[in-house]
């Protein structure tokens, strides 16, 4: 297995979403999930999967579910996050997207985390598993002053897991 990395975008509470849908709008976010998750497996719970107009492009998407009959067009579907891996295997680096489950589930087997800390308190019913900071190292943050495309101050962060 190569680097499994988690990609998501959280407030400062912790908050992914509600009603299966994000609370923020940033182009610059979506650029650059874009960017590091083009050409890989991408990894997700059903809600997420769901979520989307249509599968991404240039993606392999793997979708966790516990409905045994659940077979959507454009997906690889799974009843485990240990499935999900084996599925993945031959990517050097699958993604964790989502949902907030599917995280917490997945924080345990992840070596790398993409994070966009949204910089404000969201109104959620999906949320980001807290990290303990004594087994990540911040690598990596660049932040972004909101503007006219951007509701929101974030910064992008990268951790890596601790040896």
């Amino acid at each position: 297995m190569g680097t499994v990395t988690m990609i998501a975008a959280a407030g400062e509470n912790n908050a992914l979403g509600k009603d299966n849908d994000l609370v923020w709008h940033l182009p610059d976010d979506f650029r650059r999930f874009k960017t590091l998750t083009t050409g890989h497996y991408i990894i997700m719970g059903r809600k997420t999967f769901e979520s989307f107009p249509q599968p991404l492009p240039n993606r392999t998407h793997v979708v966790i579910t516990r409905q045994k009959d659940y077979h959507p067009e454009g997906a690889v579907i799974v009843h485990s996050l240990e499935d999900a891996l084996k599925t993945s295997q031959e990517d050097p680096q699958p993604f964790i997207i989502g949902g907030g489950e599917i995280f917490s589930l997945g924080l345990e087997v992840t070596d790398k985390i993409e994070l966009t800390r949204v910089h404000g308190e969201f109104e959620a019913d999906a949320f980001f598993p807290e990290l303990d900071l004594e087994k990540w190292d911040l690598i990596s943050s660049e932040y972004h002053g909101k503007d006219e495309r951007h509701n929101y101050d974030f910064t992008f962060l990268t951790y890596v897991r601790r040896l």
